[in-house]
């Protein structure tokens, strides 16, 4: 695959990483307007980089942008003549629709647009993935270069605001829980380096025996919990004192924000 990064700052860097670590392309060209922070990358063969855009379409058949919202149409606009029907533009800007690139560049191209979060730059990344009609063709071209970096789905792009909150906005949640458990390891006398170590490995095995085993969380509870255990004790402690709901009304009010902020 002859891959583009346009806009190759975190997020771009990071997919060019996870594609190039798992031999994913066969050339790639990542631009930036300033490539002094990419001489690091150059170490691959099949790596260019470049501050011209259009040179980076031109040696590409699949189209990554990474960019800031505010330089997106003025971007496409710039390449749009160079455009041709091999191309697959995939957009991993937020809350950029596809309607709004299609205005700029017609709806006779593979558009695809990629949300995937930060654990994408140690190759787990969560990343949801839509299309225009066109691209329905091209989508699992897509999923296979972001499950090189984690795990994709497709959805309707009228959920990619949804996803947002749980993929983009629940890092940051389950991160808080990490925390949390870190303090109450801390308050039952683990140091805290130790604390953390206890509770980031412990909910990297929640999720691992969810992924592998395609159980379901109440399995697995009711595989640690007994009558009268401590286990149960402390679940219902939590339920009292409102975590299920308050995790729900945190999500609900994320996605309410998400809103107010488009419509804005």
């Amino acid at each position: 695959m002859k891959i583009a990064i346009i806009g190759a700052g975190n997020l771009g860097l990071s997919i060019a990483k996870g594609i190039l670590s798992t031999n994913g392309a066969t050339s790639m060209v990542l631009t930036k307007r300033n490539l002094s922070g990419l001489k690091e990358i150059e170490k691959y063969g099949i790596v260019t980089t470049t501050t011209d855009n259009r040179e980076a379409v031109s040696k590409s058949d699949i189209l990554i942008f990474a960019v800031q919202p505010g330089q997106f149409v003025k971007i496409l606009a710039e390449v749009k003549d160079i455009l041709t029907d091999k191309h697959v533009i995939i957009s991993t800007i937020t809350g950029f629709s596809i309607a709004r690139m299609e205005e700029v560049i017609g709806p006779d191209h593979y558009i695809i647009r990629a949300m995937p979060n930060t654990a994408i730059s140690v190759g787990k990344s969560m990343t949801c993935i839509c299309s225009n009609e066109k691209g329905t063709k091209r989508v699992d071209l897509a999923k296979a270069i972001f499950n090189r970096m984690g795990h994709s789905m497709q959805i309707p792009e009228d959920q990619m605001q949804a996803a947002t909150v749980i993929c983009a906005s629940g890092i940051a949640f389950w991160m808080r829980l990490i925390r949390a458990t870190t303090q109450g390891a801390i308050q039952l006398g683990f140091d805290a380096k130790e604390a953390q170590e206890l509770a980031m490995h412990t909910c990297n095995g929640a999720a691992s025996l969810l992924i592998e085993s395609d159980s379901h969380p109440e399995n697995e509870i009711d595989k640690v919990t007994t009558p009268r255990g401590c286990t149960i004790s402390g679940l219902n402690e939590m339920e009292h004192q409102g975590l299920s709901s308050s995790l729900i009304r945190g999500i609900v009010a994320s996605f309410d924000k998400i809103n107010e902020i488009k419509k804005g």
